[in-house]
């Protein structure tokens, strides 16, 4: 399983990287960037700041996290904030940072430590981002004092922190090692010494200089932590203070040998530690040593299995998808050729049948191979819902369901990102701060997200669900108030209301933490998703929790649709948005005071929608009982489309609109592509979800 996360984060870093070079080659040519390019910039380097940091690339985190911080500056005040004469120090910058990203991830790949030495890069943005705030001295103390004890690691780090072991003053010790693998154990050795200090104030430890150097975390998980008092009974007091750290997975009081050995110099200190820390050291290297062996055996043993898999390259799946879609497209051509009408051919029939069942069987076998599990962007939910119960505190546990379901490859890839903002906000803003609230609710100390998905015939539903305390709806319509999102004497509904938590720049969370803040995570979910063809909805229940529903196409490429026809225009509804077609007398036809139409079906009342009036459309229907009634839904909404003719069901390839044509907007009205029919005619693609957006604006 690390492997794949492993291969996740080198596969999403690199195409990051790669999309930022070309947003830095546009803007340097035009010498600004554009609003889209600030964002998508701040962005990249949230998703790389947040990413590193799971994976503990802390030189990599550093730089993303002082970037993003320029950028956040940049996004508020607009590019106006750069100075001409800086701009070109600027893409300098990024460029150089591009390259030492590169450089860090090509040393991860080919498994070779990282740079601690990451000063001349850091320097040069905190100097950008003083220029930018016009004000060099007190930006330098002001701008994330947080970073900016990891930002300069400090050289002479071992021999500063040598003292600890040989002072003569201070014999009575505490050993510490932090649970294995919890990372960044320079900053646990610094909150360990925070709590002791609320104990015994008169001590010393090894390694001493923890704040400031994170290369003392090899140090420190390799031979573990140490404290050390003057008296016994001084770390008797201060043994609660160890207890009660964080990710302490063992202690154990050791007394210095004496004072004879207070000479040697620094770069001999640790060997004079040596008796005292040999056992345990060693009892963690056999656990260090183990997975090691297994897993070079048991890659020889399994390259046999493997042989029979083989690793194509996903724009060849592409290229044979495409075929068989023009292999479809044709199939129907020469089926529904016009010259066949009025003839008898039997044997033409028969072959064509036959042919037909062939290309749905290739259809099918194309489309699978690009189908992928879940499971590896599952997976990778363990480890953050694990770093940030430790970081923040909480105590969560991940409940995986339905992670065989398969979806295709170019959809695995564009749900990772919105799963993981999901996940970190269900962690960060969804479970509660204090164990004894949840208690005090009725419900389990250990909080629970659970991540689930299953198939409903052509759409994957993923589910993402939090038993903490739900959305505070109030506080979100004050915010939104206040952010201009919304309007005060307007009364909003729980639904419109949660809405305002996918709006871009929106976030309830009052601190910036490195999983979460400054309002990125929900409009990007809703971006990415939308550019799937997929939705987002969120409910909730204050006190009880928070769900986040992902509906997705199972494939982007081939679908089913129901041919409908409008005057000399033909229109594709997707088969699983209709719930039936119906017609309807005048009588049926309620009116409403807005002049609206609505019909009355199961006891419900939905509204009508003519397709020829939002189209502005010529020729077609006016007459209700002409024309026939499709019912259909989508997301939340359900309503009655009225078109002229039903011509039935048709297996489609979906088309993208060119550019030119999307640049007027025509996915706002519901248009969200094309396909070519078999008599060679094309039939416009509806998106019912945006129909009713566009006709509910309209009206």
């Amino acid at each position: 399983m690390g492997d794949s996360i492993l291969d996740m984060y080198l596969y999403e870093t690199n195409t990051l990287l790669e999309q930022l070079d070309g947003i830095l080659l546009t803007a340097e040519e035009a010498d600004t960037f554009s609003e889209d390019s600030v964002n998508e910039i701040f962005r990249i380097m949230h998703t790389i700041k947040g990413s590193s940091a799971m994976m503990e690339f802390t030189s990599l985190m550093t730089v993303a996290h002082r970037i993003e911080d320029m950028f956040f500056i940049v996004r508020e005040k607009g590019m106006d904030v750069v100075p001409e004469q800086t701009r070109p120090d600027l893409f300098d910058m990024l460029f150089q940072a591009v390259d030492f990203f590169r450089g860090e991830i090509e040393k991860v790949e080919n498994e070779e430590p990282l740079s601690q030495s990451i000063d001349h890069i850091v320097t040069k943005i905190n100097s950008l981002i003083d220029k930018i705030q016009g004000n060099p001295a007190p930006a330098a103390e002001a701008s994330a004092p947080a970073e900016a004890a990891p930002a300069a690691p400090v050289e002479e780090g071992p021999a500063a922190g040598s003292v600890s072991a040989v002072n003569p003053n201070y014999l009575y010790g505490v050993h510490v090692f932090f649970d294995e693998g919890s990372g960044m154990e320079n900053l646990r050795a610094f909150m360990l010494i925070n709590n002791v200090k609320d104990y015994c104030g008169d001590f010393v430890c090894f390694p001493d200089n923890v704040e400031t150097d994170p290369s003392t975390s090899d140090v420190i998980a390799d031979q573990g932590f140490f404290v050390w008092f003057r008296t016994a009974g001084d770390r008797d007091s201060a043994i609660p203070g160890v207890k009660n750290a964080g990710s302490v997975r063992e202690y154990q009081p050791v007394d210095a040998a004496k004072p004879a050995p207070a000479a040697p110099a620094p770069a001999e200190a640790p060997k004079a530690e040596t008796p005292v820390q040999s056992e345990p050291k060693a009892a963690q290297a056999a656990p260090k040593a183990a997975p090691d062996a297994p897993a070079k055996q048991s890659a020889g043993g399994q390259q046999h299995a493997k042989e029979s898999l083989i690793s194509v390259n996903l724009s060849k799946l592409d290229q044979l998808l495409a075929v068989v879609s023009e292999i479809v497209i044709t199939e129907s051509m020469v089926t529904a050729s016009p010259d066949l009408k009025g003839l008898r051919l039997d044997n033409f029939t028969k072959s064509a049948r036959d042919l037909r069942k062939l290309t749905d069987d290739l259809q099918d076998v194309s489309m699978s191979l690009r189908m992928v599990p879940v499971s590896g962007t599952f997976q990778k939910m363990n480890r953050i819902v694990r770093d940030m119960s430790k970081k923040l505190g909480k105590r969560a546990k991940l409940t995986l369901i339905g992670e065989d379901t398969e979806v295709d490859k170019t959809i695995v890839d564009a749900i990772g990102d919105p799963i993981m903002h999901i996940v970190r906000n269900s962690m960060d803003h969804g479970l509660e701060e204090n164990e004894a609230d949840r208690v005090a609710a009725g419900k389990d100390p250990v909080g629970e997200v659970i991540l689930s998905a299953r198939h409903t015939g052509s759409e994957v539903i993923i589910e993402i669900k939090d038993d903490g305390q739900g959305v505070d709806t109030q506080a979100v319509l004050n915010k939104a108030i206040r952010q201009g999102l919304a309007a005060s004497d307007h009364e909003y509904s729980q639904k419109e209301i949660l809405n305002f938590l996918m709006m871009p720049g929106f976030s309830t969370n009052t601190e910036v933490t490195e999983y979460s803040g400054r309002g990125v995570g929900m409009d990007v979910v809703k971006k990415n998703v939308a550019d799937v063809g997929g939705t987002v909805t969120i409910t909730s229940e204050w006190g009880k929790g928070m769900t986040t529903t992902l509906k997705i196409p199972l494939t982007m490429a081939i679908m089913d649709g129901m041919e409908v026809s409008v005057g000399n225009s033909m229109f594709t509804i997707p088969i699983n948005s209709i719930q039936s077609s119906l017609k309807v007398t005048a009588k049926d036809v309620i009116h409403d005071p807005a002049q609206g139409e609505m019909v009355k079906i199961r006891e419900n009342f939905y509204p009508i929608i003519r397709a020829k009036e939002l189209f502005c459309m010529e020729r077609g229907c006016d007459n209700i009982e002409d024309g026939i009634l499709m019912w259909v839904e989508a997301g939340d909404h359900s309503y009655c489309l009225f078109v002229d003719e039903l011509i039935g069901e048709q297996q489609i390839v979906v088309k993208p609109l060119p550019n030119y044509i999307n640049s007027f907007g025509v996915k706002n009205y519901g248009i969200t592509g094309c396909s070519i029919l078999g008599d060679g005619s094309i039939s416009i693609i509806l998106d019912v979800l945006n129909v009713y957006t566009a006709a509910h604006n309209a009206y």
